[in-house]
């Protein structure tokens, strides 16, 4: 018999995305509710105790009453909300954190997926932490942008409805770059800081562009933040060596990343469960690091997908792209 796949939240952002990659494979069984069940107790917690395993793509409020639905102690949950990232009793889903993770997952019955902008400063980050290149004690800077689709249902009607109004509904969004959450205490910041080796939340400035999908995560080291004299090419060496044994993760030497050797397009890996790391800079003046990813591949769907893989004893990448 195949293993049976529930999803709690089939209709969101991220829950469609992951209906769409697994929807052409034969090794998996796809249990959908119906619209007339989707909010009612009962008949979802009949489809996660029926499941294998369940992906929930609710909020965090909804996702806690979904774990709390769960009586059969044979159904194994990934959980995409914020709430769990943290928590000790849950792995942490980012195959790529260690090479220690993959194996967690695949034995767990409580995964806690990544989020999208930690895995562009936790994958860039961590590997020269451990390298000794970084201080553990350093404060340092993160200046992302994502895609709207980032936002939620909301924040998507909101670029669409914008859209519509300026340019008769062509699907170009009109609503410009923003910077947001510029208080501090972004609900990332637990898990940049748990994972990434430096023990001090970053100062975090997220941004939301005019673009469906995409994500650029920069991490901006300036001299006297690397122990050492260290160049590009050193630090995509560490990482070379740190993710050989991850097919999800691209180093990028040189100008290999950039259109017409100047601009790094956020769109670069939409469509795909890659992430690409590239750094540019001089030691004497700074390197900055920086992850390019789609927000809804590595950065939700695409990474649940592959730690559903190694759950179920499949090959990581199958039914994602490269």
């Amino acid at each position: 018999m195949l293993p049976t796949l529930f999803i709690d939240g089939q209709e969101g952002t991220t829950g469609l995305r992951i209906r769409e990659m697994i929807a052409e494979r034969d090794d998996v069984e796809l249990l959908l509710i119906s619209d007339e069940e989707r909010k009612d107790p009962a008949a979802r917690a009949a489809f996660l105790n029926r499941a294998d395993v369940a992906i929930l793509c609710l909020p965090d409020d909804a996702a806690a009453e979904a774990v709390g639905l769960i009586q059969n102690p044979k159904t194994r949950v990934i959980d995409t909300s914020t709430a769990r990232r943290v928590a000790p009793e849950w792995i942490y889903g980012l195959p790529e954190v260690s090479r220690q993770q993959k194996e967690a997952i695949r034995v767990a019955d409580r995964i806690a997926n990544c989020g999208c902008y930690p895995v562009g400063y936790i994958l860039a980050v961590r590997p020269l932490v451990e390298a000794g290149l970084i201080d553990p004690q350093t404060l340092l800077t993160v200046n992302a942008a994502s895609g709207y689709s980032g936002g939620g249902r909301r924040m998507i009607e909101a670029y669409h409805a914008a859209a519509a109004e300026a340019n008769g509904g062509s699907g170009n969004a009109a609503l410009a770059f923003s910077s947001y959450n510029l208080a501090g205490g972004h609900k990332h910041l637990p898990e940049m800081t748990a994972y990434s080796g430096v023990e001090r939340p970053p100062l975090f400035i997220p941004s939301v562009v005019h673009t469906y999908c995409g994500m650029l995560v920069a991490t901006p080291l300036t001299a006297p933040q690397l122990a050492r004299d260290v160049d590009c090419e050193a630090i995509v060496d560490i990482w070379d060596e740190y993710y050989a044994d991850a097919p999800f993760v691209q180093p990028l030497r040189g100008g290999g990343a950039l259109r017409d050797g100047r601009f790094l397009d956020i769109e670069g890996c939409n469509g795909t469960n890659r992430i690409e790391l590239c750094a540019f800079g001089e030691p004497e003046s700074g390197i900055t690091l920086i992850g390019r990813l789609d927000n809804l591949g590595k950065g939700a769907s695409g990474n649940a997908v592959q730690c559903l893989n190694l759950m179920l004893g499949r090959d990581e990448q199958t039914g994602l792209r490269r």
